[in-house]
Order: C-alpha cells, then sequence, then structure tokens
C-alpha cells in the first residue's frame, strides 16, 4: 500500500520508483549538506538570514528535483526550462554568495543521483578551501589604497579640459576623465576621474587644492572598482 502511494500516476510497471527510505536519506543528506555549507561559507563573512537559509534548504531542493528527474531527458529538459523562466527580484549578491548557490546546487545534485558520499567530501572539500581563502583574505589590498575614483563639481563658466592637469601631475600617476554630467539645471557640472595616487597619503593635501580651483564646491574621492584589466 505504501508503495502505491508514491507512485507516480502516468508510471509504467517497468519504471524504477525511488524507495521512501532512499529518498529520505538523500534529502536528509541534503538538507545536512546545506547546513554545513551556510556555516562554512558565512565564515568571516556578514550574510543575511534569509540567504542563510536560503543555502541551507538549496541543496535539498536541488536533490529532490534531480530524483524526480531520474534519467528522463524529456523531464530534465522540462525542468531547466522552468527555472530558466524565475526571475529573482532580490538585489544582486556578491560574487562569493553567488559562487556559494553554485556550491550548494553542486552538492545537491550529487547527492540527487545517489552518491550521498561525494555530495559531502565534494561540500567539506569546497567549503573547506573557502574558509581558507575568507582566512588568507585572498584577494584583499595591501597596505594604502591608490586607484581612485573621483567626483568633482565644477562652475559652469568653468573650461574643465585641462582644468587640473597640473595637480593631477604632481599627485598621481595616470588619470582619466571616464564621465561629465551637467547638474543643477545646467548650473554645474561633474566630473568623474579614475585616479592612480602618486602617494595616499597626500590625498588631503590633494583635495584642499582641487577646492581652491573649483570654488569649494563638492568633491568626493572612493575606491575604485576592480576591472578586468590592468
Amino acid at each position: 500500500m505504501l508503495d502505491k502511494i508514491f507512485r507516480g500516476l502516468f508510471d509504467s510497471e517497468m519504471a524504477v520508483v525511488i524507495s521512501v527510505v532512499d529518498f529520505l536519506l538523500c534529502v536528509g543528506s541534503a538538507l545536512l549538506i546545506g547546513l554545513i555549507l551556510a556555516f562554512m561559507c558565512s565564515y568571516r563573512t556578514r550574510m543575511s538570514r534569509s540567504f542563510m537559509v536560503t543555502l541551507a534548504l538549496l541543496p535539498a531542493v536541488v536533490c529532490v528535483v534531480i530524483m524526480m528527474v531520474n534519467g528522463n531527458v524529456g523531464t530534465g529538459v522540462a525542468v531547466a526550462g522552468a527555472f530558466s523562466l524565475v526571475r529573482f527580484r532580490s538585489a544582486p549578491g556578491s560574487a562569493r554568495e553567488i559562487a556559494a548557490i553554485f556550491l550548494a546546487m553542486g552538492a545537491g545534485l550529487i547527492a540527487g543521483m545517489g552518491y550521498i558520499g561525494y555530495a559531502f567530501l565534494f561540500a567539506v572539500l569546497v567549503g573547506g578551501v573557502s574558509m581558507l581563502y575568507a582566512r588568507l583574505d585572498l584577494g584583499a589590498h595591501r597596505g594604502a589604497v591608490k586607484h581612485k575614483t573621483m567626483r568633482v563639481t565644477i562652475p559652469e563658466n568653468l573650461d574643465y579640459t585641462g582644468i587640473f592637469d597640473d595637480l593631477f601631475a604632481e599627485y598621481t600617476t595616470a588619470h582619466e576623465l571616464v564621465a561629465v554630467k551637467t547638474t543643477n539645471m545646467g548650473s554645474l557640472f561633474r566630473l568623474t576621474y579614475d585616479l592612480t595616487l602618486r602617494d595616499p597619503s597626500r590625498e588631503k593635501e590633494f583635495i584642499d587644492k582641487l577646492r581652491c580651483r573649483n570654488g569649494n564646491l563638492e568633491i568626493s574621492i572612493s575606491q575604485q572598482e576592480a576591472s578586468g584589466e590592468l
């Protein structure tokens, strides 16, 4: 009677049916793997509670989907198409959060195929490496940051072409004007530069001289976003 309850309505007599024990074993293992990954991926990283819960449940969800597909290519294509229609309305996550999601999905996929031992090994191995990289601060900036993005506002009667060239020559090793925008009903220009400071300790001195040049209007300097080229 129990086998009939958990048998698909459209299964043939020759179809291989996953037993309840195997189903619970795989899903339980996937839930445990998700819990392990949630704690490992949050090491030295601030994550929201909702993301932690999602990361803990994601391997089990993927595991169930893979078990239900059960080698059926047509069903697999249909499931992939359904997932492609999902639109995430939350704010885009960081690169590490995206990597954590792929890690959870990979572990759930392995568990859903029945390789529970490999799923645990994969999760612990990759999660451990992630913790090691976080511990080593891989990719962190060493010392003062020289690459900056500067936004400076000037009045409309100033010609921004080459207006700061002498200051750039003194305080930077490289500079590039990347954007020009009018503001305040066209009475002001807002210029955006990518800079490489010659000496980060002289940043305030640099700003003070810029203020004398632009009439003490707004100036902001922030860390430059990483790009694909050096």
